[in-house]
């Protein structure tokens, strides 16, 4: 077959895909990007692999997540309708994500979000994403706009500083009862808990971490504590993605994320690479998001983390100095 009809079969398994076969399809997902994406191919020669040799999912090399700053990230030969930006201080370079189509991604982020809370268009949608709304090109916005666009509720919306609007409607949720999700940045839930504390004990507030420079970083627990003590919630939820990834991992307060369908993260060694981390260990996270079929779908990210037996994984840190590690590509 040709190029583009290997990518469309890829394309339909990955729609009936069940979990025991998540092996097999990386790897054929991984012997099509290793042909048909230059960078990855690069990379993977680099190393000194030779991808017809790479027959278990362990022998895969994850690309370095900094490549997405530097280098076009595609896989065969399309020509993007959306590009995803990350966000970044005043002269950093920012990280780039193709997106071939829009349609692929609504689906993917309705799946992982739907695995885990039921179907998207039940819920009602806040969302409370300044400094994300504030820029072009966030994946969040994106996901989160879409969300808004599906569900079946008039008070869904993005409410960016506008409190005593949102307190408004999601007093009326929490009366009304309307399973209603409040999706914000972590920044401002703190500032909207200080100032309009509101007691919604069935609103489900998700976070996504991030203070953006706003504020004084916390530690996990000390921001979902003082959120349940403002907000009244047994719980705080949380949504991790990020620019390389067209998949979410969501926690439901438990202190572990689980990922989607199309989702499986690793650990490896900090002081080696290219060498495993033992379950419940801490390493730094590599990723397989084989949503990013049309980009590179094995990523070494610079999150330190926990991966345990059962798939979820914590997230506890970033890497230090980790703009200058990976490849001879990054500075190619």
């Amino acid at each position: 077959m040709d190029q583009q009809a290997i990518r469309e079969d890829l394309a339909q398994k990955l729609d009936r895909l069940k979990a025991s076969g998540f092996e097999a399809l990386a790897l054929e997902v991984f012997h099509y990007q290793a042909r048909h994406n230059s960078v990855y191919a690069e990379y993977i020669a680099l190393l000194g692999l030779e991808p017809d040799r790479i027959q278990r999912l362990d022998q895969v090399p994850f690309l370095p997540i900094q490549l997405f700053k530097t280098h076009r990230i595609q896989t065969g030969e399309w020509t993007p309708g959306r590009q995803f930006t990350s966000s970044g201080t005043t002269g950093e370079t920012t990280s780039r994500h193709l997106l071939r189509d829009d349609h692929w991604y609504q689906v993917n982020c309705e799946r992982c979000f739907s695995s885990f809370y039921g179907p998207v268009d039940s819920f009602c949608f806040l969302a409370l994403l300044p400094a994300y709304l504030e820029r072009e090109g966030s994946s969040l916005v994106y996901m989160a706009d879409h969300f808004i666009k599906r569900s079946a509720f008039l008070q869904s919306g993005f409410f960016l500083y506008d409190w005593n609007n949102l307190t408004r409607v999601l007093a009326e949720c929490q009366s009304r009862k309307i399973p209603t999700v409040l999706l914000g940045v972590s920044f401002a839930l703190l500032d909207l808990a200080e100032k309009f504390p509101i007691s919604i004990p069935d609103i489900l507030i998700m976070e996504t971490g991030g203070m953006k420079g706003r504020r004084r970083e916390l530690t996990r627990e000390e921001l979902h504590a003082r959120l349940q003590e403002a907000f009244g919630v047994p719980a705080i939820h949380s949504e991790y993605g990020m620019t390389e990834l067209f998949s979410q991992a969501y926690s439901q307060g438990e202190g572990r994320y689980r990922p989607g369908p199309l989702l499986r993260v690793f650990a490896r060694e900090i002081t080696d690479p290219l060498s495993p981390q033992q379950s419940g260990r801490l390493g730094v996270l590599n990723l397989i998001d084989l949503a990013n079929l049309d980009t590179c779908s094995f990523i070494a990210t610079d999150d330190l983390g926990k991966v345990y037996p059962d798939g979820s994984f914590e997230v506890l840190g970033r890497l230090d100095n980790s703009d200058i590690r990976g490849c001879n590509l990054l500075v190619a």
